[in-house]
């Protein structure tokens, strides 16, 4: 039973990982006598690598699953990407034209699929292994990706299915329009940004008279397409105006004044320009007023020959020289800064130009609806539940969801034109001919989905919907998804609406939210700061249990995080604690004896099996409310102070003495919380401790299938718990007497106990061996009369006693004097707490009474140090 001297993850961790593979033990079994729990891993793209951001996320649902798998759950954890249509295709396109210098014009549909796919087996399973390499314990076998076969024929079901209900349509709508990735866009999928910019006022001339109305805009090229000024009707400025004509500036066009409701008299002048085919508002309003649409633009921005001299231009350029003319003319009244928000398309960052298009809908009021309702009714709980209202406000504020795509690499539209009579064919099976008129003269849509669509199906498509599977049938719906905050809107919503729609249930209970993981000072990680930080790096250095506690120590649900250097080398120290604590207690088992031995258990003994019950109730309470990053903290804690720092200290006077009885009980003790500090560990670190529990008498054949630690009331024992800190408070103490005295610590020294309690000074007694082994004391004495102390002694006060190390000539009496008045302005500082506390009649009125309790034994202890810190003082004045 003995491991390598040092700790060196690379020995390990991709041996383990491999065997855990081999034995199929992420891999559930379908068990009616067992309850399920369900976790479908947020698929990543397959446009890049692991980084930051899904090393958190996996690390969490890592953790919850190997947590639920050792509490007796059938656990599935099903992994898989998405195809990530836009992104994918500017990806694959960028790589073409690198090589070939060709666009996809140039190489055809089917030779860009091809490229696609490759692109796809590529870069799926680079960031698949990379999960590995974390220690995801994902069911590989159940992998999917949103264009499988089985995948794909659920994209089919669903979407023929809502076209049936009506909730699927095709029509002129202004779209969201990305001119580089030169496709439509959801609003999900425009990122909104402030920037500088300007309002320009321009006169519209009214025709056959003198006068104008003047307009304000922040996009005067898209004024080629006007077909109309609005006012509004209760606007005493402009009543006059309603009816006549104007003549729209460069074009020469004649445009009626109408009036409407929808414009803010407040706003610019209170007169707008109306551009239906370049604005959602004007859209509506060129809708209730009849007005004409107009497209000033091509799929790139440029203008197209419905402007004129205009035409073939940039958006921006043509901008320049329509204000330029403007001026010229006389018609630019004045030009104001303006900082507005602006749309971006959330992967390239181009400016969106609002398009009128021919695009496919989802109608979404229907489906917002109980989508809402399994919220509020608690259904589906938001963890923290303040994200909840991100989710509200996008459902209630919802508009229809474009869903139709201008690429070539996803879902391709299951609908198809007849060239004959015009007539829409939508089908789950590709048709050979037009279903109204017979004709076979037809054609597919060529746009596809939106990639949402088919990660919207995610958590039931992966158990193979729509056929009744029994995965289907026994895993969903699903427990808890974790994710981060900036695609609640973009995914969590659409999934929970559309497993309401086609399973008549939610599709997960809970929500996991997690932040984003920032630099060390506080920024973004990204391209352009240079600050990202491969996780691949750090495990290659660290080791994957380094990096997966490092995300999760400190995290808080739905936080963001700061990762730097210093939290990297805490999380390796502590992996380096534990294996060195772990050889420690290997060398001194001689058996494979996994026996707890409980009777003549010491004091030392029942104080860390009461810590160890503690910290099992602690941490499993924890990950119950998914705060996984205190419960990783309880056990940094546990392992570091109370079973390293001082339960092998306080352990080696009974394993280097001679009572072999008392050493075979220590032994069982140290084995018994080495192991159950390893299984409350492992979800966190799987590898160091599933290599360290394979070396130590276990039983199982792997940690991750062992039984998760269960709170035992028959080991705890408070009395030998608080008397054993009673001991260690007088260790430290007399270690921090020699070191402000600045004793060698190869010098012993005298200790008194100075009190006149019995029942404190059989603690001590029974301690004795603690003390004089650890504390580096030659003797321990007791004296009940403060009178008779030596008076060249540094002293220090603990509850219920006094320790006092008579250093002879090691201390200055004015010294020592001082540093007890200023220990006795902390202790009168809690005093004074703890008294404001006990007069706070609302504190003593709600507080839980073990709260208001824990507050007068506080103060009734420091009341007793103060006494003794004042005698002690007038003592030494003498």
């Amino acid at each position: 039973m003995e491991i390598s001297k040092t700790y060196n993850p690379k020995e390990f961790e991709d041996r383990i990982y491999s065997e855990w593979m081999e034995k199929g033990y992420f891999t559930p079994k379908i068990d009616l006598s067992k309850k399920p729990f369900t976790i479908v891993i947020p698929p990543p793209n397959i446009t890049g690598q692991l980084h930051m951001g899904h090393a958190l996320d996996n690390t969490m649902q890592d953790i919850i699953i190997r947590w639920k798998r050792m509490q007796g759950f059938v656990t599935l954890w099903i992994p898989g990407s998405d195809h990530a249509s836009i992104a994918t295709e500017v990806k694959v396109l960028d790589q073409i034209r690198e090589e070939t210098g060709l666009t996809k014009r140039d190489i055809g549909r089917e030779k860009f699929l091809e490229r696609a796919w490759q692109w796809k087996e590529k870069y799926e399973n680079r960031i698949l292994d990379q999960l590995k390499k974390l220690g995801s314990s994902c069911d590989w076998t159940r992998k999917r990706f949103t264009m499988d076969e089985a995948l794909s024929k659920a994209v089919r079901e669903v979407f023929v299915s809502l076209y049936e209900k009506g909730l699927i349509y095709r029509g002129d709508r202004i779209i969201n329009w990305c001119p580089s990735c030169k496709t439509a866009l959801s609003d999900a999928e425009v990122e909104h940004e402030d920037e500088q910019g300007h309002l320009w006022y321009i006169k519209y001339p009214v025709k056959g008279e003198e006068g104008y109305i003047t307009i304000a805009t922040t996009r005067p090229e898209t004024m080629l397409g006007d077909v109309a000024v609005a006012v509004n009707p209760n606007d005493e400025r402009y009543k006059q105006f309603i009816g006549k004509v104007l003549i729209l500036p460069i074009v020469g066009r004649e445009i009626p004044v109408v009036g409407d409701d929808y414009v803010d008299p407040s706003f610019g002048t209170g007169a707008v320009k109306v551009t239906p085919a370049h604005d959602p508002n004007d859209f509506e309003i060129g809708i209730r007023h009849g007005l004409d649409f107009i497209n000033i633009m091509n799929e790139d921005a440029s203008i197209n020959e419905n402007g004129g001299e205009y035409s073939g231009l940039d958006r921006y350029e043509a901008r320049k020289k329509i204000v330029e003319k403007l001026r010229d003319m006389g018609l630019l009244v004045k030009v104001e800064d303006l900082n507005h928000s602006v749309g971006h398309c959330y992967r390239c960052h181009t400016t969106v130009e609002p398009f009128l298009s021919k695009q496919w809908f989802v109608k979404m009021e229907p489906l917002a609806k109980p989508a809402l309702d399994a919220v509020r009714t608690g259904k589906i709980e938001f963890i923290p539940e303040r994200f909840e209202k991100i989710y509200f406000n996008w459902l209630e504020n919802i508009k229809d969801w474009c869903i139709s795509r201008q690429l070539w690499w996803g879902h391709r539209i299951p609908a198809w034109y007849c060239d004959d009579c015009g007539h829409v064919n939508v089908s789950k099976d590709d048709p050979t001919c037009c279903e109204k008129c017979g004709s076979k003269n037809i054609h597919q849509d060529e746009d596809v989905l939106d990639t949402w669509f088919s990660s919207a199906l995610w958590p039931f498509s992966t158990m193979g919907w729509p056929e009744e599977t029994n995965d289907l049938k026994y895993f969903f719906p699903t427990d808890v998804l974790v994710t981060g905050y900036d695609i609640i809107f973009f995914w969590v919503a659409r999934m929970i609406f559309m497993s309401l729609e086609f399973m008549k249930e939610v599709p997960f209970r809970r929500v996991l939210i997690h932040g984003l993981v920032r630099d060390s000072q506080g920024r973004k990680m990204s391209k352009s700061l240079g600050n990202g930080i491969d996780p691949l790096e750090i495990i290659d250095k660290y080791g994957a249990d380094t990096l997966r506690f490092t995300l999760i120590t400190g995290n808080a649900p739905g936080n963001d995080m700061r990762f730097s250097d210093d939290k990297v080398e805490a999380s390796r120290n502590f992996a380096n604690k534990l294996w060195n604590a772990s050889r420690y207690v290997m060398l001194n088992l001689t058996s494979d004896d996994t026996t707890l031995y409980l009777e003549n258990l010491n004091i030392a003994d029942k104080w860390i099996l009461t810590r160890l019950n503690g910290v099992i109730k602690e941490v499993t309470e924890n990950l119950e409310k998914y705060e996984l990053g205190i419960a990783a903290g309880k056990l940094y804690d546990f392992l570091w102070s109370e079973f390293c720092d001082w339960y092998i200290e306080l352990s080696k006077p009974v394993l280097y003495g001679d009572d072999l009885e008392a050493k075979k009980v220590t032994k069982s003790v140290l084995r018994y919380v080495l192991d159950n500090t390893l299984r409350l560990l492992h979800p966190f670190m799987p590898f160091i401790t599933e290599e360290i529990f394979r070396n130590i008498p276990h039983e199982g054949d792997t940690i991750m299938l062992s039984k998760w630690p269960e709170y035992r009331e028959d080991l705890i024992f408070e009395k030998e718990a608080k008397d054993t800190m009673l001991i260690m408070d007088a260790i430290k103490t007399i270690r921090n007497l020699r070191a402000e005295a600045s004793v060698a610590p190869s010098k012993k020294a005298r200790v008194i106990i100075n009190t006149d309690k019995e029942d404190v000074i059989k603690i001590f007694k029974d301690g004795e061996n603690y003390i004089t082994k650890l504390a580096g004391a030659s003797e321990v004495m007791y004296i009940k009369d403060k009178d008779v102390l030596p008076q060249k002694a540094v002293s220090g006060s603990i509850e219920g006693a006094l320790v006092v190390m008579p250093l002879e000539d090691l201390i200055d009496i004015k010294d020592e004097i001082e540093r007890l008045k200023s220990e006795r302005e902390k202790v009168l500082s809690e005093i004074k707490r703890a008294e404001g506390m006990l007069k706070n009649e609302k504190f003593v009125g709600k507080a839980p009474k073990h709260v208001v309790d824990a507050e007068k034994e506080k103060y009734e202890k420091y009341s007793e140090m103060l006494k003794n810190l004042d005698e002690r003082i007038e003592y030494l004045l003498k």
